[in-house]
């Protein structure tokens, strides 16, 4: 407070309360944060933590581990930043909070960038030693896991930085082939030849997981397989119609599949043009669904339905092959099976089959095979495309032709099948369609379903050591015991392990950890010996997967007990998502590398500890569910109690972000430019359920909500400074303004606690916002400035308040301590200076029941309706330049409704108007009072405060003036600088 010099000479502005802080207004995040973690750093505040915590519940996050392939983007740091908001809030709610940053070191991503550097520098990765190819991925993964930990930490993100795991480090690998040799002990391991997604570019099998799909435009044909065989003489002669837009696949089709549920018929052909593939008097079955479709596309004049064409007519059936009539290799029979796959949605009401390059298909022709054999139809599925996407010698006619080139762009393949379709007379029609279609995650190019000998677990075999269940069945039960947070979660998961595949886990790849597998030569049979999984174990733990790939034959594994000429050493590595998946077993399980999360007595088991995953809703089909099989495979259980998911990030328009449109937010730049507690804000207020949103119309909202939180710490630390513990006035003392204030925070204790528990972090910021910039520095602040700057030493207004300040403050830092972890820690240390404290130490305050004061509160929020009309009056005067300041206001309050008349009884509510004087009267008021539509029963008619200025307190009051030894300021700032006086006075003595 200054303004002119009183008439005394005096300067008053020295006996003031004002606020005093070294906090700075102006944040400085991007320099002030760093000097944060060096000093977290300095006290070893994650072990402090650990310390602290001892002996409590546990809870851990195990953190799902990101690829160390490059820098981290604006979702990888929304993913840490929200785990650890997570994990400081599960430590305020009183739990041993734990978190062990892993990384995912093996895999594609990795390989394929040490596959880039060869093909910049012109050299053949075939050529390179498999160990010394192993020896750049794993060098190239170090570098970026120190790269990612140091960006990680500049989140404000608190773990075992010191120690994470790494799905590289040698124990690691060694735990890994020790999961998947429990896999083929248990007989859930298994070689088999099924349809993979394959990608060309990259010469490995694909999991759905890494997979995502992309619009295409493909060839689409209607090809026609002639009736061979039929026991009914009215179909003799005609002909079954597919649809497909893989022409590529006919060369390998060897059945048609159809159903039961289907109305099929027979029709003729009376009409098309002469240059149509179909003329008149074609015959053919087709789905009544779908016939107008079918000869629309054959573009035929007229056409008529013969008959009904029954599903026991359509099982008696046998075909040839369309190209059949073309070249001798495909003159084969060609049979009918039901599958339930089959719809008329779209095609013809037949779907061809093709089992070497399609699920159902493979699925439809194995169930049936026994059958087919029987009636002496060769039942060997063929291999008619290789690893580079070349139909083999298995597609007669085709062989060099290209489905796919090596650079993932459409080959030939299409176009020679549809000219030989055409020659052999059973072409029907064709076109384009825009459908989605499978590409591989990392090069970016369609993948192709191709059938190839793969190391598979079985979900549907029952296991032994599962108690006589299969693993789709015990994953199932699991999901149903986790929680899953959002709940739609948990009915995502369950639809994908009750409708997918057995688990494909062999890559055809060099960097990853290998399917530590024997098999007897010239058989299936795997070789089971827990003596050779010792000596593996042991080796990788030593040397690391390394020492698989060192021993040419795997002597130094086999023997003494077996002869290395009897078996096959398997050289596919494992899918990186076993890796990733196998991840608990050497966190959650190794006491001596993770000390902090040993001991574990998890909740399904009936203790109180948490194992929490969390991960973006795309690792539903990814890590979770990896983790979940891999987990139910060898223990019998999921290795979580909780799995939270959330959203992705997209640009402020709710466009996905990319380079080529420039929309791209980086992490590393909000941090320079604003701080990281700014993007940690962001994260906690948005919903994280949902897709999330940023730019920098966001960043700059943000920035101002930061603003006024930290404005708000700045004052009450600044009020603080004259906090005295002996001044403390015990709650039953206090004026009703702090006993409410005391009831809000009660209020808030619940809240918080609750939305800390439930992971609602956005009504935690939802909450503090208001409650700090509504209640406190609009309202309380506002109001109590007066006693605390002006009031006496002694003034047990001035007292209670500087209590109730203090009680905000603590509990308000803690709050928001997992949100704004930097800005918390400041402001804590700026009130409680301690060379290892910290707010992060701290749990969630105890907040005394009898605080709350419902009661009060109804009250409080009547007068507070109240004093909105009169600020809004005042807001008027103000901008019409008849007051300055509030102070030179004494306004008078009509009041119509008696609750509220009420409710200013006792009440001083000048003080609460920041004006001089009020009056209050009972009435609607004059006509041309100010009123607001939504308080119904107030009207105020502004007036000017009667009286002299007060030099020390502004207000204008009659009484300026009555004690003759302060003349110029009223009898309340009289006494305050009586006792300022005496007090300055004795301490000069």
């Amino acid at each position: 407070m200054t303004e002119t010099k009183p008439a005394s000479g005096r300067d008053y502005s020295e006996t003031l309360f004002l606020p005093r802080t070294d906090f700075p207004m102006r944040a400085g995040l991007p320099e002030r944060e760093p000097e944060i973690l060096k000093r977290w750093q300095a006290i070893d505040l994650y072990g402090r933590i650990r310390a602290a915590a001892a002996g409590r519940p546990k809870f851990v996050l195990h953190d799902g581990p990101p690829y160390a392939n490059g820098h981290i983007h604006i979702g990888t740091a929304l993913n840490k930043i929200l785990k650890d908001v997570v994990v400081r809030a599960a430590g305020l709610l009183g739990t041993d909070a734990n978190y062990v940053p892993g990384w995912d070191c093996h895999g594609l991503p990795i390989e394929w960038k040490i596959e880039e550097q060869y093909r910049a520098k012109g050299r053949n990765k075939d050529e390179v030693p498999v160990i010394e190819f192993r020896r750049e991925c794993r060098a190239f993964a170090e570098h970026w896991l120190s790269v990612q930990r140091e960006e990680f930490k500049r989140l404000g993100v608190t773990g075992d930085w010191d120690h994470p795991y790494s799905t590289m480090a040698y124990p690691a690998e060694a735990q890994i082939a020790r999961e998947l040799m429990t896999f083929a002990m248990t007989g859930q391991l298994y070689r088999g030849s099924k349809p993979v997604m394959w990608s060309v570019v990259e010469k490995t099998a694909l999991a759905e997981a890494e997979v995502e799909y992309e619009d295409i435009v493909s060839d689409a044909i209607w090809a026609a397989f002639p009736v061979v065989t039929s026991a009914d003489p009215a179909l003799a002669g005609a002909h079954v119609v597919i649809w497909t837009t893989t022409p590529w696949t006919i060369p390998a089709n060897r059945a048609v599949a159809y159903s039961r549920k289907i109305s099929y018929g027979l029709y003729r052909v009376s009409a098309a043009p002469e240059e149509n593939w179909v003329q008149p008097d074609f015959r053919c079955i087709v789905a009544d669904e779908l016939a107008g479709d079918v000869f629309k596309a054959a573009r035929v004049d007229a056409v008529e339905r013969l008959a009904d064409v029954a599903p026991e007519a359509l099982a008696g059936l046998t075909l040839a092959h369309p190209l059949g009539g073309w070249n001798e290799g495909y003159r084969f029979p060609v049979p009918m099976l039901e599958g339930e796959h089959v719809t008329d949605e779209a095609g013809t009401g037949f779907v061809h089959t093709a089992p070497s390059h399609g699920r159902e298909d493979f699925e439809v022709w194995m169930a049936n095979s026994r059958a087919l054999r029987e009636r002496g139809i060769d039942v060997r599925i063929p291999y008619t495309v290789d690893a580079d996407g070349v139909l083999t010698v298995e597609a007669p006619g085709f062989t060099g032709r290209r489905v796919l080139t090596e650079k993932g762009e459409k080959g030939d393949a299409n176009k020679a099948v549809i000219a030989a379709l055409a020659e052999a007379g059973t072409l029907v029609a064709r076109g384009t369609l825009k459908h989605s279609y499978p590409h591989s995650w990392r090069s970016k190019k369609r993948v192709i379903f191709r059938n190839t000998p793969q190391w598979f677990i079985a979900l549907d075999a029952p296991v032994a050591s599962l108690g006589s269940k299969t693993l789709r069945e015990v994953a199932l039960r699991e999901i149903a015991a986790t929680e899953w947070v959002p709940p739609q979660g948990q009915n995502r998961i369950t639809g994908m392990i009750a409708n997918r595949p057995d688990w494909v886990v062999s890559r055809q790849r060099a960097w990853g950890v290998p399917i530590t597998v024997f098999v007897k030569k010239g058989t299936s049979e795997i070789l089971r010996d827990e003596r050779v999984n010792a000596r593996i174990v042991a080796a990788f733990a030593e040397e690391g997967a390394d020492a698989w790939f060192a021993d040419p034959d795997g002597a130094r594994f086999l023997a003494p007990d077996h002869d290395p000429a009897a078996y096959e050493k398997v050289t596919d590595v494992l899918d990186v998502w076993f890796d990733s998946g196998s991840t608990h077993a050497f966190t959650l399980e190794d006491p001596v590398a993770f000390p902090g999360l040993a001991g574990i007595r998890r909740r399904r088991d009936g203790g109180d500890d948490t194992v929490m995953y969390l991960e973006g809703s795309d690792q539903h089909r990814g890590w979770f569910h990896s983790s979940l099989l891999e987990s139910c495979g060898t223990r019998g259980r999921a290795p979580y109690d909780v799995v939270l998911t959330h959203g992705f990030v997209l640009d402020p328009k709710g466009e996905k972000m990319s380079k080529s449109r420039g929309n791209v937010v980086a992490p590393q730049d909000v941090i320079a430019a604003s701080g990281a507690d700014i993007l940690r804000l962001w994260v906690a207020a948005s919903d994280y359920t949902d897709d999330l949103r940023i730019g920098p119309p966001i960043i700059k909202t943000f920035s101002e909500t930061y603003r006024k939180l930290r404005n708000s710490l700045r004052w009450m630390l600044g009020t603080l400074a004259h906090h005295r513990p002996e001044d403390r006035v015990a709650p039953q003392a206090m004026p009703e303004l702090e006993r409410f204030i005391l009831h809000r925070l009660a209020e808030l204790d619940g809240e918080i606690r609750e939305a800390y528990r439930t992971y609602d972090f956005k009504r935690v910021v939802a909450l503090l916002n208001g409650f700090m910039t509504g209640d406190l520095s609009s309202f309380y602040f506002d109001v109590r400035k007066d006693a605390l700057y002006c009031d006496p030493l002694s003034s047990t207004v001035r007292r209670a308040a500087l209590t109730v300040v203090d009680e905000t403050f603590r509990r308000v830092v803690v709050w928001l301590a997992p949100v704004l972890a930097f800005t918390a820690e400041e402001a804590w240390l700026s009130r409680y200076p301690s060379e290892d404290g910290s707010v992060h130490l701290q749990t969630l305050p105890d907040t005394p029941s009898d605080w709350r004061d419902e009661a009060l509160a109804a009250r409080w929020a009547r007068i507070r309706r109240v004093r909105r009309v009169v600020t809004g009056a005042l807001e008027i005067e103000r901008a019409k330049k008849r007051i300055g300041a509030s102070l030179e206001a004494a306004p008078i309050v009509y009041l119509a409704d008696p609750d509220l008349q009420a409710a200013l009884d006792g009440i001083d509510f000048a003080e609460i108007c920041i004006t001089s004087d009020i009056r209050i009267e009972a009435g609607e008021g004059p006509q041309d009072a100010f009123r607001l539509d939504d308080v119904g029963g107030v009207a105020v008619v502004p007036a000017l405060a009667e009286g002299r200025k007060c030099a020390r307190s502004w207000k204008v009051l009659p009484s300026v003036g009555s004690d003759p030894d302060y003349p110029d300021v009223t009898p309340r700032d009289a006494q305050a600088l009586r006792e300022w006086d005496a007090l300055h006075a004795k301490a000069a003595e």
